[in-house]
């Protein structure tokens, strides 16, 4: 064990975290002795690091077969995971497939069996199907957001893909929302349950109701942007359509945003979040997608453009900001004569005359043609803006490194200026294409 001990605090290190959380705590404890677990904790509370910890001691570093197995409803939380398991550095192969990509991309990666697999049910059903691995060493199961993947009508692929696992040891569950009922085929004996949902109760979520005089709510939504000033924050609607509408209307008034829903391209859908991360976005325009099991920082606040239908879409929304103990303001805006769901409650209406100070846009992102596979590190990329780009250290923001290709954020006032420096230089043994994304 205490070797074990070394390594978490080792993994701890590396991603830069101090300390485990006291559900992440009893999660990993219970986790590492228990057979079947349910990990219930609302969104934004380090569910993931809780079940990969314990995952990690129980892999066998020989064996060359897939030996866990997580299903996941989407594949921003897909990417998410595996982009966390890379982090901690444990040295065991990790894969995400989804669907959505070509299933070539998959079978090359495939092609050296991961210890680790993440995939959404139809994309891991197929590989199943097709024999791509041998199915006997899969000994962990987790099944993160689980209630998501029901509701996301995944049950049946689910069920294929579970009786196709002979050697199951250790099954794990998670989700954000009360599970109801687990149902037969995940034969989920005896579990232990980790409850963390009441928890929610002492966050600091700042509940306010904003009234449109128009049944056209955006001229409301610029006043309540001025209002709330240059702060990152989410703007929730219900339909891929209403995004495209805000979308249009912000544009025209110059606020900087991005736009992200499902029927976006992966690639686009990535792109946005990079830009929101970064700082280049003020605003992300989003339906109920991004209310779960993608990677952003937590907001100061995130407004309810479209009602949500559902207590639990309202939930998960306001689970974006205030998380565990920080404070944060969830904006409900409606039109005068609309009446609110029953769910929201204790909303106090506000007035939005005063306007912040205005702040212009600081960061641009650049793309770069080079990424991990060309063995770039993110200290090469520092290094060619410091020395070639000469630019100061405050003036390099966050910078992304993928597979393929990298995001860096710069000051926009120097942005073009960069691009004409660098690009077409080399870094390591590859000329790189550096362009305004």
């Amino acid at each position: 064990m205490a070797n074990n001990m070394k390594t978490q605090q080792d993994i701890l290190e590396k991603l830069n975290i101090h300390v485990l959380n006291p559900m992440q705590e009893e999660a990993v404890s219970v986790i590492e002795t228990s057979k079947n677990t349910i990990l219930l904790s609302p969104t934004g509370t380090g569910k993931t690091l809780a079940f990969l910890l314990p995952l990690l001691n129980v892999l066998d570093r020989k064996s060359p077969e897939v030996q866990a197995l997580i299903l996941v409803p989407s594949r921003e939380l897909a990417i998410q995971i595996e982009q966390v398991v890379r982090s901690m550095g444990s040295g065991y192969k990790v894969n995400a497939v989804y669907g959505g990509r070509p299933i070539s991309k998959d079978k090359t990666e495939l092609k050296h069996n991961p210890a680790i697999l993440i995939g959404t049910p139809g994309r891991i059903l197929d590989h199943f199907n097709s024999d791509r691995f041998s199915k006997t060493s899969i000994k962990t199961l987790i099944l993160d957001e689980f209630d998501k993947s029901l509701e996301d009508g995944f049950e049946d692929e689910m069920k294929g893909i579970i009786s196709q696992l002979p050697s199951l040891k250790k099954r794990i569950l998670t989700s954000a929302t009360q599970v109801i009922a687990v149902p037969k085929f995940v034969q989920l004996d005896k579990p232990k349950t980790i409850n963390y949902l009441k928890e929610k109760a002492s966050s600091k979520l700042a509940l306010k109701t904003v009234v449109s005089p128009d049944k056209n709510k955006l001229k409301t939504l610029l006043e309540l942007l001025e209002h709330i000033g240059h702060e990152p924050g989410i703007i929730f609607c219900n339909l891929k359509e209403s995004i495209a509408q805000v979308s249009s209307f912000l544009e025209r008034n110059n606020v900087n945003h991005a736009c992200f829903s499902g029927g976006m391209e992966q690639k686009d859908r990535e792109r946005a979040l990079i830009k929101f991360r970064n700082g280049t976005c003020q605003v992300l325009i989003a339906t109920d997608l991004a209310a779960r099991g993608i990677d952003i920082p937590e907001m100061k606040y995130i407004i309810h453009y479209e009602l949500p239908r559902h207590e639990e879409e309202f939930t998960h929304r306001n689970g974006r900001t205030a998380r565990v103990n920080s404070k944060g303001t969830a904006y409900v805006l409606k039109w005068k004569d609309q009446a609110l769901p029953e769910f929201i409650k204790g909303s106090a209406q506000i007035n939005i005359s005063k306007k912040a100070p205005k702040k212009a846009q600081f960061w641009e992102t650049l793309f770069i043609s080079g990424g991990r596979k060309d063995k770039i590190s993110k200290g090469d990329i520092a290094g060619l803006f410091f020395k070639q780009g000469e630019i100061h250290k405050d003036q390099l923001g966050v910078i992304e490194l993928k597979q393929d290709c990298t995001f860096v954020a710069v000051p926009l006032s120097i942005a073009d200026e960069l691009v004409e420096k660098l690009n077409n230089t080399r870094l390591k043994k590859k000329k790189v294409r550096i362009s305004i994304l």
